[in-house]
């Protein structure tokens, strides 16, 4: 299935999954901070949109603990950080709520970065991209893992019109911070 040419500018989805977490005991789930790893991880995934010149617009943000440091960490790495959006419905979001928060996004913005969980951004990634450059689905079919970013083009006049199999997904980047040796 190939990804349907549509009018309009040209838009990027950014789809960045939180980075690594801990899973410290008796803490609930939604306050699970990042590991040591995540937290390496996080900054060489904003280097990486840096160095890809996918700096968004607006960040959409899951307000877990995990999702926000991942935010912090990679937004650290560039000049002036875009506004960031938390929002509560996009923790343990399916695609169809997703799509919900994506969808409300003003037209204005052009590359939108959405930060979040699996298995919902996985699958936001595969239902989207009607193809993809290289070996990319194929490679978000396998796993998507922490620090994970796809990146999804289409073209359209506002949000409200991306669309499952509309998308091409252009680049999956996996980016792993390097341990620190005392």
């Amino acid at each position: 299935m190939m990804a349907r040419a549509g009018a309009g500018p040209l838009r990027r989805l950014v789809v960045l999954r939180h980075a690594k977490s801990a899973w410290p005991a008796g803490v609930a789930d939604h306050q699970r901070p990042l590991a040591p790893r995540g937290r390496r991880d996080a900054p060489a995934a904003g280097r990486a949109l840096a160095e890809a010149d996918c700096l968004p617009d607006l960040a959409l943000c899951s307000t877990a603990v995990r999702a926000r440091q991942t935010w912090e960490l990679a937004a650290e790495q560039w000049g002036t950080p875009p506004p960031v959006r938390l929002d509560a419905r996009l923790y343990g979001a399916d695609v169809p709520e997703l799509l919900v928060a994506v969808h409300e996004v003003p037209d204005q913005v052009r590359t939108l970065l959405l930060i979040g969980h699996n298995p919902g951004l996985e699958e936001l990634v595969l239902e989207l991209a009607g193809d993809g450059l290289d070996d990319a689905l194929d490679r978000v079919r396998t796993k998507f893992p922490t620090s994970a970013v796809a990146v999804l083009a289409w073209h359209g006049n506002s949000w409200g019109e991306l669309a499952p199999g509309t998308a091409l997904l252009t680049d999956l980047i996996v980016p792993r911070g390097k341990k620190h040796r005392s």
